[in-house]
């Protein structure tokens, strides 16, 4: 297949339908064809046609906006300092992104699994899986997220299939790292307005650690992508439609060929607040990411080298690396000492 280059567009992210896959060989090579540009030159587009309803969208927002009304006193109780997987709320200005405080509060939920609790000799990001913190009260929370996740990891496994498929890769190459033991992840977050001391900083500039990230964005904004000029630009939301990025995974799968981009969440303006909802679709803990076997593979440029963000292959020190360094609360209570893999 002919990699189709096509003019940045900095208005808005490529848009991309992927019912397309169901519509006939001519509308499936159109998708392809969208999907590779898409992947291999910013990292992000739009999903539509994606097969999630109206009703279920509304299920969940709903959901996350409930527990967001509950008194703090309620949030505090599943504080995720409390938990040494890393489930559970964070207050506000309590995670950070490049050492400096991020102004949003958030839930973050796994597959709900027994407490694995790192062994002699086995590899310490066995700390991640574990049960998650539900505020009481609120049951339709739960079911709402729990259903949430099954229903993403449908959507990604689907799109990461036919991503692979337009480099002209086999499309369940990577089938065997998920399945039933896959390291899912879901955060609910809110974003209540601008730090009291004037900072804009959301969430700042960063990659995520797995294959796919869909995120779903109310209609306030704020997500911005750093694009092909090296300047970050605003994301608009699409009605419908799912924000995607590649992470760092695909980045080291591919030799760099498809990319994990950095961006942003600048805070709404004042008091307004913004309510987002992003999925992370990851592997098992012990996933070892094989290269991936495609025809362009002699134009990957390499995986990006930043010595303050080493990239592994093994997904569970390239997910354990980032929670140490965005919850430092949590690492100091449960975690000290705890570095890197040797």
């Amino acid at each position: 297949m002919t990699h189709i280059a096509t003019a940045p567009s900095y208005d808005q992210l490529p848009l991309i339908d992927l019912s397309a896959a169901d519509r006939g060989p001519q509308a499936r090579a159109l998708l392809h064809a969208q999907l590779h540009s898409a992947a291999h030159d910013v990292g992000f587009f739009q999903l539509v046609g994606h097969g999630v309803s109206r009703e279920e969208t509304e299920r969940l927002v709903a959901a996350v906006r409930a527990f967001f009304r509950l008194p703090e006193a309620d949030r505090l109780a599943i504080d995720n300092v409390n938990s040494p997987h890393f489930r559970g709320y964070t207050r506000t200005g309590d995670e950070r992104t490049g050492g400096r405080q991020d102004w949003r509060d958030q839930l973050d939920i796994g597959a709900e699994r027994p407490a694995r609790v790192p062994g002699p000799g086995e590899p310490s990001y066995w700390w991640l899986q574990g049960p998650n913190q539900w505020p009481g009260g609120l049951p339709e929370l739960r079911e709402a997220a729990l259903a949430w996740i099954d229903r993403l990891s449908g959507v990604a496994e689907r799109l990461l299939r036919e991503l692979l498929a337009s480099i002209g890769a086999e499309p369940g190459f990577y089938d065997p790292v998920f399945g039933e033991h896959a390291h899912p992840h879901l955060k609910l977050v809110r974003y209540p307005g601008s730090a009291g001391d004037g900072a804009d900083q959301g969430v700042g500039a960063h990659k995520d650690y797995g294959f796919l990230t869909l995120l779903l964005q109310d209609r306030v904004g704020g997500l911005q992508v750093q694009r092909e000029d090296g300047l970050f630009h605003d994301v608009p939301p699409v009605e419908g439609a799912f924000v995607v990025n590649l992470g760092e995974l695909l980045e080291v799968a591919t030799n760099g060929y498809l990319v994990a981009t950095n961006h942003r969440v600048v805070s709404p303006p004042g008091a307004v607040e913004r309510f987002s909802v992003p999925f992370f679709y990851n592997p098992r803990l012990d996933a070892r990411v094989e290269p991936l076997v495609f025809p362009y593979a002699a134009a990957a440029p390499g995986v990006t080298d930043d010595p303050g963000n080493p990239l592994f292959a093994e997904y569970g020190f390239n997910e354990l690396k980032g929670k140490l360094r965005a919850h430092p609360l949590v690492a100091e209570r449960h975690h000290a000492g705890l570095l890197s893999p040797a």
